[in-house]
This record gives C-alpha cells, sequence and structure tokens, in this order.
C-alpha cells in the first residue's frame, strides 16, 4: 500500500509537470498577417511630369526610383533655413513631448514583461497583545494571557502563461512603442516641414515688401511730377488727386507687409524653441525656383510613410488585444509558497523549530459573467476591423496627397511662365503710357492704370513663386521626407532595457 501511495504521488506530479509543459506552449487569438498592399501598376505618378513632357515648367528629378535622404531640407541650398532646422531638432518642444511618450510606452513593455515573473514579498512583523480574561466559554487557549509573537514572513506567486495572455500584452505593448516611434518621426517631419514653409513665406514678404517699396517710390514722384506740373500751370488738380491717392494706397500696402512677415518669424521662434521676443530673422528679398525632387515610384511609397506604418503597426496592436480577448475564456492557475520564521521571542526567531510553510497551486474561473467576455471579444474584434480600414485610408490618403503636391508644382510653374510674360507686358504698357502722357496724349488716370496693373502682376507672381515653393515642400512631406519603413525601431529595440537616466525628471 505504502509503495502503490509513492507511485501515485509521482505520477501525479510527472502528470502536472507535463500539463505544465504542455499548456505553456499554448497560444490563443489569431495570427497577425500584415495587410496586403493596395495593387499599384502605374509606373509613375499621375500628376509626375514625366506625363507632361510637352509642357515647360518644373521638373521632377530623374532617375524615378531615386528618394530623398537624410536632411532633406538641405535640397533648397539655405543655409540660414538649415541652421534652423538644425535648432529645431535639439529644442523643439513639441518633438520633446513626442519622444516621451515614446520612452513612456517603452516603460510600458516593462511592465507587461513584469508579468513573467514571480511575485517575492516579505513581511517582517512584531505583536503584542493581552487577551481578556472573562472568556469562560471560548475557544482560545490561554485567555487573559499576555503574548509576544515576531515574525519574518516569505511568500512567492507565480501565474504561469499558459494561454498567452501574457505574451500578447507584451506584444501589443510592443506594437503601441512603434506605433509611438512612428508618431515621432511623423511630428518630426511636420514640425521640419513647417519651418521650411514659414521661412519661405518670409522670403515671399520680403519680395511683397520691396515690390511696394519700389511702387511707394515710383508714386512718389509721379505724385511730385503731377503736382510741379499743376503748380506751373500746365497740369490739372485732378491728377494730383489721383497720385496722392495711388500714393498713400500703396504706403498703406507696404506697412501691412509687416504683419505677415513678422507673425511668420514668431511662430518660427517657436518651432526652434527660442523666446519670439529675443528672435529674428533678416531681410532678403528672393525669387525661389525650386529644385526638382526624386519621386521615386508609386509602389514605394507606403514604406516611405511614418503615417502609413503607424496605422499598419496599430493593426497588429489590435490583432495581439484580441488575442487577451480569448485569453480570458480560459482558467488562471497561480502557483503560490509561503514560509518564514516565527516565534514568542526574538531569541528562538531563527531556530529550526520556528519555520513554517505552505505551498499549492490555485485554480480561478468565471462561470458566469453575462457574457461579459465574449462582448469584449466582440469590441476588441471591432477596433481591429475599424483599424484595417483607417490603414488603408491612410494609404489612400497618401496617395491622394502626393498627387496633389505634384499637380500643384507642375501647376504653378506653368502660370509663373505666363505671369512672367504678364509682368514684362505690364511693364511695357506702363512705358509707353508715361510717354503718352509727357506727350499730353493721354490723361494721367491712364498712368495710374498702367501702374495698378504692373503692380497686380508683380504681387502676383511673387505669389505663385511662393505658392509653388510651398506646394514643393508639401510634396516632399507627402513623400515622407528622407524616412522609411527601414528606420522603425523593431520591437525588440523597443523592449530593450533602458536606465534609470532615460526617465530623469528634467528642470
Amino acid at each position: 500500500m505504502t509503495f502503490k501511495g509513492k507511485q501515485s504521488k509521482t505520477i501525479g506530479a510527472a502528470a502536472v509537470l507535463g500539463m505544465t509543459a504542455l499548456l505553456g506552449g499554448c497560444h490563443v487569438g489569431p495570427p497577425y498577417t500584415p495587410p496586403a498592399p493596395s495593387a499599384i501598376t502605374a509606373p509613375n505618378y499621375k500628376e509626375s511630369t514625366v506625363n507632361f513632357q510637352d509642357q515647360e515648367g518644373w521638373k521632377v528629378a530623374s532617375p524615378q526610383d531615386a528618394m530623398i535622404r537624410g536632411k532633406w531640407w538641405e535640397i533648397f541650398n539655405e543655409p540660414e533655413l538649415n541652421a534652423l532646422e538644425e535648432q529645431l531638432i535639439v529644442d523643439n518642444q513639441t518633438l520633446k513631448a513626442s519622444f516621451d511618450s515614446f520612452m513612456e510606452a517603452r516603460a510600458a513593455i516593462a511592465e507587461a514583461r513584469a508579468q513573467y515573473y514571480p511575485t517575492i514579498s516579505v513581511g517582517p512583523s512584531w505583536n503584542r497583545s493581552h487577551s481578556s480574561a472573562n472568556l469562560r466559554n471560548s475557544s482560545q487557549a490561554n485567555t487573559g494571557t499576555t503574548s509576544t509573537l515576531w515574525s519574518l514572513p516569505l511568500s512567492v506567486s507565480w501565474t504561469p502563461d499558459f494561454w498567452g495572455k501574457i505574451r500578447n500584452e507584451v506584444r501589443s505593448a510592443e506594437y503601441a512603442a512603434q506605433v509611438s516611434a512612428a508618431d515621432l518621426e511623423l511630428q518630426k517631419l511636420t514640425e521640419q516641414a513647417t519651418l521650411v514653409q514659414y521661412y519661405f513665406e518670409i522670403r515671399g514678404q520680403d519680395m511683397l515688401q520691396q515690390i511696394l517699396n519700389q511702387t511707394v517710390e515710383a508714386d512718389q514722384k509721379a505724385l511730385e511730377a503731377t503736382q510741379g506740373a499743376y503748380d506751373v500751370g500746365v497740369g490739372d488738380y485732378i491728377s494730383v488727386a489721383e497720385a496722392r491717392t495711388t500714393l498713400k494706397s500703396a504706403q498703406s500696402s507696404a506697412i501691412n507687409v509687416g504683419l505677415l512677415r513678422a507673425q511668420y518669424e514668431h511662430a518660427i521662434a517657436v518651432l526652434v524653441g527660442k523666446v519670439a521676443s529675443d528672435f529674428s530673422i533678416s531681410v532678403k528679398p528672393m525669387l525661389y525656383t525650386p529644385p526638382a525632387i526624386p519621386t521615386g515610384v508609386p509602389s514605394q511609397l507606403a514604406e516611405r510613410r511614418p503615417d502609413v506604418a503607424a496605422s499598419e503597426r496599430t493593426l497588429a496592436e489590435a490583432n495581439a488585444t484580441i488575442g487577451i480577448g480569448y485569453g480570458a475564456f480560459f482558467p488562471q492557475i497561480t502557483l503560490s509558497a509561503g514560509g518564514g520564521l516565527q516565534s514568542s521571542t526574538f531569541k528562538h526567531l531563527f531556530d529550526i523549530n520556528s519555520r513554517f510553510w505552505s505551498i499549492g497551486p490555485s485554480v480561478s474561473q468565471v462561470v458566469y459573467n453575462g457574457g461579459l467576455y465574449r462582448a469584449q471579444l466582440h469590441q476588441y474584434e471591432a477596433t481591429y476591423n475599424a483599424d484595417l480600414a483607417n490603414y488603408r485610408q491612410t494609404v489612400l490618403t497618401a496617395f491622394q496627397q502626393v498627387e496633389d503636391a505634384m499637380s500643384s508644382t507642375r501647376i504653378y510653374s506653368q502660370q509663373i511662365i505666363q505671369q512672367d510674360d504678364a509682368v514684362k507686358a505690364a511693364q511695357q504698357f506702363l512705358d509707353l503710357e508715361l510717354e503718352r502722357y509727357h506727350s499730353g496724349v493721354d490723361p494721367f488716370i491712364n498712368v495710374l492704370t498702367a501702374q495698378t496693373t504692373l503692380l497686380n502682376d508683380q504681387v502676383t507672381l511673387n505669389t505663385l513663386h511662393v505658392q509653388e515653393m510651398l506646394a514643393t515642400v508639401q510634396l516632399v512631406q507627402a513623400l515622407g521626407g528622407g524616412w522609411d519603413r527601414s528606420q522603425l525601431v523593431t520591437p525588440q529595440q523597443t523592449a530593450a532595457k533602458t536606465s534609470a537616466a532615460d526617465y530623469k525628471l528634467q528642470k
């Protein structure tokens, strides 16, 4: 009988170990398969200038499979802009906040991984108590006595990941950290592109200021000429009034230019982490011609956009969450053990006879909860489907933004060619009217009309140049800047151990 009992215990222990090993390899939840990329058969973007070879203007770079790399803003060959971008990378507070969000996501991975390991706790205590002496019918021993208890307990508790629930939680946290990393890259690209756009807006305002200053100077001379003619009796006063009105209007417009320039300058100060009161950008009127942008081929676009990468990693995170939902249906098995030392006197606390211990597994399984787990699982599945739709929408939007930016740059460049001819024609018109006015053929109002036409055409040309540069920046941004999917951190990199210095409170 004794032999059989020992054999039974041995078989039972082996069965438990075997079951533990078997269940430890279980994994519940659907396997994740990244969504198939959109079928793209076009060798080039629809709005690419390679499809408009017969038209003048802006052209994309060749070869078509080239990509922008690294510090993409350097293609504009503006040293001042390059210096501002370097400041932005270091001092932009929005980027710092995004980086700390990424570090927060990495800490969440460590929290999830901590569930792999047992929990060990100690609770040393000392207690002195006195029981009532009037407990005549009590089962308590030694009533009316004073007792002392020294205790040094140690407890260990571990919940094995039999069903892969913890593994899914870790995967979910790792994917969330990748989403945060991609969001950081997207935020970086957004801030960098915004800085470039503000910079060219300022240069456009500088050029507009120069145009209006030249107009004011010309109008001042026209007023002096009409006033002189009126003073000597060969002109009429209405010409003087018209010239003065035109001059004052031009002066008002010239003053107003400073408003937008100041606001763009203040906005750049914030982007580079500077106090607007201590920041300024030198005046430099320029008309820019955008460089040729290497666009690559359409099939590469999804791999070049950080927002597409973030959307796909969000989908992977949602898939892991479904696995967590499946894990809730299975029992939770906890292995626990406890022990320690207890004694009425400290002198005997560490004697061998003071030891105590207990050990044993426990199983917890919800039998009925009104369909809560099933509803949660359906919620997770619906979230996955929504994330899949969002991913596909993000890809479609990416192509829309590239095509929009390419059509803008192409059309603006063609419009600039025509507008430049319009400015030349307006200048010729003004020169002819001045000759006719001085010869007495036409009234001064014709000169004012020609001056207004020239000014409007010059302002329009300047605006078109700025819009073309902004569209070029938007194209670079739509193409993902110099980023591609290979630069996204891997789950292993997000889970790498960090140091306490990485989370030091900033002053």
